[in-house]
């Protein structure tokens, strides 16, 4: 509900219980909406900040989602939830070495979680697979061709 104005009734801590029931059903679009309001309202607010990560997460809008949660991280560095959240947004906008630094931080803080030790390992297996894993292109290797055999085949 909200009023003549658009503004949403009650305050914002109404906004924010409200924002993560939405969240809590499976409504993060809905969600994204008051907790928006409410972080706009109370931006030092590290729980709402953090909620509101966590309905753009949901709702698929990665950027926005990494930025409330490195907001959170830096104000509180030891904040092992910012710092997964974090890393998996950056995971899903291909920052994989962000994300790398970032996980890691949260499973250092929180060794015995193990979704964010499988988040990590994800992440290090993506930037192995990247990096070349499985080694080099040799010219004595299986189906190497240089530039000249390509040229006349």
């Amino acid at each position: 509900m909200s009023g003549s104005d658009g503004v949403p009734e009650g305050g914002v801590y109404d906004w924010f219980r409200r924002g993560a029931q939405l969240l809590g059903q499976g409504h993060p679009a809905a969600a994204v909406q008051l907790l928006a309001r409410a972080a706009e309202a109370e931006p030092e607010s590290r729980s709402i900040r953090e909620t509101l990560a966590r309905a753009l997460f949901d709702a698929g809008r990665f950027r926005e989602a990494m930025e409330n949660f490195r907001a959170v991280a830096l104000a509180d560095p030891s904040d092992d939830y910012a710092q997964f959240g974090w890393g998996v947004a950056a995971a899903r906008l291909g920052d994989f070495e962000t994300s790398a630094e970032h996980l890691a931080l949260a499973v250092a803080m929180r060794p015995g979680a193990e979704h964010y030790r499988a988040a990590l390992r994800q992440t290090r297996a993506t930037l192995a697979a990247r990096a070349g894993a499985y080694g080099p292109l040799r010219p004595d290797a299986p189906g190497y061709q240089d530039e000249a055999e390509q040229d006349t085949g």
